[in-house]
Formats: structure tokens, sequence, C-alpha cells
């Protein structure tokens, strides 16, 4: 056995279990573990400008790739306490991170010491396990547990503190012998799987609601499977959108308050049986529970067994990984399907793809300012099929998702539940380290974008390229329109006279300067015909550069973006689509 400092030994683990890339920010409590990264080699270290940017850029690295886990390190104090923001989004989403803290001394925990602070207990309620490791012999035991955490049911963050003499005392480890612990998840049965059939044999109506554990499953294939043999259409959930592609004849659209289509609130609405695989019925998909749930039966299958039940009891359920479930339906289904034991679905996807084809919303605009609608159809020209999309929270990202398509698992990545503004450029960084040969498209609104403005430098010292789309109109949107129902437009104002930029006309920070002064490139549209040449402009420059370039797009100051409270009553603010032209983007508008 070798002998060496228990950071050494981390590293070795880190390696061991696969981490290729960290992100990260030293200090004088995990100058050890740095230096045991420096000695040993074989990972690849971002330098973050803030600790909860590393933390989010751990994330997008994990979301962006399967079997991927993002790592994060930071010093001691404030650095474990910025970490949070990002443990929580991760364990909100089921994601896995390890985030790695210094601390001050084993002796010196008790006693206030400078920037010691007990981020084990901060963090426990938003991790699967958090703890500081007193005795260096345990350092190795405690990596090898939180990869086999991270990955066993459902999966989601660990954060591990390190005292400083810990990580600095030698101890024995034998680092050809590592093998990473088995990995456990639940499986369904074959008996659960034909019991679930057979309620859904008995429907007229059934849908598939894919989540996001269909994704964390690495599912997608057996997803769109499951849907072709049985003839069910799919509506895949905000974190599942991308496990069936938007323009199969099968996908159903996306149901919800905010996030959704005009036709999946329809088809949801028709529907009569519903098998929910990988999700939680989050709030915003479901809206008022009676609405969404009467008249239907619902089957509920889900890797975490307290999520059984939580928001509704299901009239069947069944604990299990996503992946493995949709293997053995795809097994029944297809033997049921050889036996003539399936029920013909024609008539009813047809009827869905009916609705899909007629219920539009409005893309098309040429005025000036640019409504955002007219943003998105650009986009998905500008984009096409095989981008990535990265995104966070307000009326830019529920817009998106509502005009925008995705035909991949792992190319609409958001933070779904937490919401964080801020997390989209840290975010992006992560998804673009993690595929740098693809397209990394970042979407925000001008809030999200300057709350973490300053890593952008980042994307630039490493050379990170990938697209950030801002649309800017100096509000806070999404606050502005939640404030219609007090009668109110109070402290959402973001716009102001800026002495340096009068071009702007009242927008207020100069992005375009900020930008460039932070090592990126930047592009400013005004007129709606501007946006397409100035996408392509922008992917040419990613890739001369090699550094993000951000395209902001000024936006007229008000929309109110289509929402409600219940799935039956969204109100349309907007005109809506009259034919493919005023939607000339959207699937099968070509039809019309």
């Amino acid at each position: 056995m070798a002998r060496m400092t228990a950071a050494q030994a981390a590293v070795e683990i880190l390696k061991l279990e696969g981490v290729t890339n960290v992100f990260g920010l030293p200090g004088a409590a995990i100058n050890p573990f740095y230096k045991a990264m420096e000695t040993n080699g074989g990972l690849h270290h971002t330098l973050a400008r803030h600790v909860e940017g590393a933390s989010h850029m751990a994330e997008g690295y994990t979301r962006a790739k399967a079997g991927n886990i993002g790592v994060c390190i930071g010093t001691s104090g404030p650095a474990g306490t910025d970490m949070i923001t990002g443990l929580y989004s991760a364990s909100a989403d089921s994601i896995p991170i390890l985030c790695i803290t210094g601390q001050a001394p084993v002796s010196k925990l008790h006693k206030e010491d400078f920037q010691a602070v007990d981020i084990s207990s901060i963090a426990k309620p938003l991790t699967k396990m958090a703890v500081t490791v007193l005795e260096a012999a345990q350092v190795p035991g405690t990596f090898q547990q939180a990869f086999h955490l991270m990955r066993s049911g459902r999966p989601g963050p660990v954060l591990i503190d390190l005292p400083i003499d810990v990580q600095m005392t030698e101890i024995e480890f034998d680092v050809e012998t590592y093998a990473p612990l088995p990995v456990y998840k639940p499986a369904a049965t074959r008996a659960q799987v034909s019991k679930a059939l057979d309620l859904l044999e008995a429907s007229t109506k059934p849908l598939i609601v894919s989540g996001g554990g269909v994704i964390n499953a690495d599912a997608a294939e057996l997803l769109v499977e499951l849907a072709e043999l049985t003839g069910v259409p799919v509506v895949p959930t905000l974190m599942g959108w991308g496990t069936i592609p938007d323009d199969h004849e099968l996908n159903a659209g996306m149901v919800g308050l905010q996030t959704s289509h005009r036709y999946g609130n329809a088809t949801m609405l028709e529907a009569d049986f519903v098998l929910g695989i990988g999700n939680r019925w989050a709030n915003r998909h479901t809206g008022d529970l009676e609405t969404y749930t009467k008249g239907r039966t619902f089957v509920h299958v889900d890797i975490e067994p307290t999520q059984v039940g939580r928001v509704f009891a299901p009239d069947y359920s069944i604990v299990s990984d996503a992946k493995a479930a949709l293997a053995l339906f795809v097994e029944v289904a297809r033997e049921r399907r050889d036996a003539n034991l399936l029920s013909d679905r024609t008539e009813w996807a047809e009827s869905c793809r009916q609705r899909k084809r007629s219920l539009w919303r409005k893309t098309n605009f040429d005025v000036t300012p640019i409504k955002p609608q007219r943003v998105y159809q650009e986009m998905n020209r500008a984009f096409g099929r095989d981008v990535r999309y990265v995104s966070t929270i307000g009326l830019s990202q529920i817009q998106a998702a509502q005009l925008l398509h995705v035909y991949k698992d792992r190319h609409w990545i958001n933070a779904g539940q937490a919401g964080p503004l801020g997390w989209t450029v840290p975010a992006a960084l992560g998804v673009a380290t993690a595929v740098p040969d693809e397209t990394v498209v970042a979407l925000s609104g001008d809030y999200d974008f300057q709350f973490m403005i300053e890593e952008l430098a980042v994307g630039a010292q490493f050379n990170i390229p990938y697209i950030h789309v801002l649309v800017n109109n100096a509000y806070l949107g999404l606050i502005r329109q939640a404030q219609r129902g007090f009668e109110m437009d109070y402290c959402v104002q973001l716009s102001f006279d800026n002495v340096n930029a009068p071009e702007l006309n009242g927008y207020g920070v100069d992005h375009v300067k900020v930008v460039e002064g932070l090592g990126c490139k930047a592009i400013r549209v005004f007129e709606p015909e501007e946006i397409a040449p100035a996408l392509e402009k922008a992917k040419a420059m990613a890739q001369e550069y090699r550094v993000p370039v951000v395209v902001e797009v000024i936006l007229e100051r008000v929309t109110n973006v289509s929402m409600g409270q219940s799935i039956a009553n969204v109100t349309e603010f907007e005109e809506l689509a009259d034919g493919g032209a005023d939607a000339p983007t959207a699937v099968f508008a070509h039809l019309d």
C-alpha cells in the first residue's frame, strides 16, 4: 500500500470514480487539497469567480451527459455557504454533484475559529450526505460512500467537509485495489408492470407523462419505444422535455400552468388515464389538483418511495428506477402486441395530433420594439435539432418552453424546482465543458443575466465558447406580471438612463460593454429583422474567438406571457396563431 496524504487519497478516488473535471476556488483551508491535485495530476480544474457559480457549473456538467458527476471545491466558511444554492438546486432536481469544502483544524471547530462554520449541519437538509471528516483514515471511505449515495436510489448531491489538518495527515491507501461500491436502484417487478398495463388497457384515452427521472436514468429511447409499441401519446414535463422529440407523432405537448402548450393542456383534459414515469406531479405542471385528476386513473412510477402519494394518491404505484421499469414495460408490451392483446390507439393519437396541428401561439411579429415571441421563432430557425438549451427562470424561460423545440434528452437543461436567478451563465459553462464540440445556447432575461455575469470571464479565460441569448426588457418581468393581481408595479423596474450609453434609451445596464470588459463578445439587436443575422454571426464568433458570445435583444418593456391557475384556464394575453404563417417554426405548422 502507498503512503500519501488524505487529500491525495481523495484526489485519486475522484479519478477512479470517473471524475475528470472539477470547478472551484482555492483558499487557505482547502490549499492542501489543491496541492494534492497539482501533485497527482489528472484533473482539469476550472477556476470560477464565485463559489455559487462553481456549484452551478458542476450542476450543468452533470446534467449535460449521462454518468457525469460534477465536482465543486471551495475553502472554509463562506465558500461552503455560497454552495448552498447549488446544493438546493441539485437536490430539488435529483442531480448528483459533489461539493468539497475546506475547514478549520479539528481542534478549533468548537472555538469559533476564523471562517469555521458548521457547514455539514447547514447542508444536511439539502444533501444525501453532509459530513465533516474528523479522522484522516476515514477520508477514503467517506468519498467512496459519497459516490455510492449520489448514484443510488434518487440521485442527489453530497457535501464533504475536510479540516485542513485532516487533509494533510498521511494515511495508507491502496490505489490499485480501490473499486466503486455497487449502485442500488429499486426495480419494478413483472407483476407490477403487468398490473399497470392492465389499467392502461382498461382506458380509452391514455397518456404517458415522462419526467426528469427518465432523463436521469438515461432511458429516453425506452420511453419512445414504449409509446410506439402501445400507441399511447406522451406528455413530457419541463424536466423531461426531450425524452421524446417534439416532432414525434406521439408527442402530445407539455402540460401546465406556464411552461405548457395549448394543445398539451387540451389533450390532458380529454385523457382518462395517465401513466407517470419519473415525474413528481409538480404544482406548475398540475395546477389545481381537482381539475388535473378528475375523471382520470393514475399510475405513478418513481425511484423514491416517499415521492409516491406526496402530491396526490395515485390509483396504483411502482417504486422503481425509470430505466428498469421502462425496460420491463417494453418487454411486456411487446409480448402483448405480438399476442394481439394491445388496443388500437390510432383514433385517440390522431385526435391529439389534430390539436397539435391547430392550437398554436403566434410568433411571427414584425413590430418594433421587438416582441419576445419573434426571438424564439428565430432561435428555432438558427439552431435546429442538435442545440442544447440552458435556462433557469423568468418570463424568458417560460415563453421559451412554450415556443422553442427540443428533440433529444439533455438538450433542455433547466433548474426546474429551485429556479435560482443567476444559474444560467455558470450552468451553461458547465454544460459547454461537458460537451465541448456541441452547440450550447443559454437563454436569460436581464436580471438572471446580471446575477452572476462575472462568470463570463471564466468562459473567456478557459476558452469555453457558447451563445447566450439575452432578452432585455429592463424589468423583473415575471414578478411584474405576478404583481398585476395586487394592482401594483413596485420595485421591479431595472430601467434607468445610463449616462455612458444614451443609445440604450433608458434600458439601463450596458450589457455589451460589460460582456466585452469580461473578455467575451457581444451583439445588440433593436429590430426584428436583425435577430437572425445576429444569431448566425454569434455562431461564427464563438468558433473564431472560443469565448462566450452574447446576443442581446432589446424587447418591448411589457409582455404578459400565457399562464393561469388551472390547466383548464390559462389566460392567453396575446393574439393566437391563425395558421402556419403566424407560427412558421411551430411543429406541424406546415400542415395547416
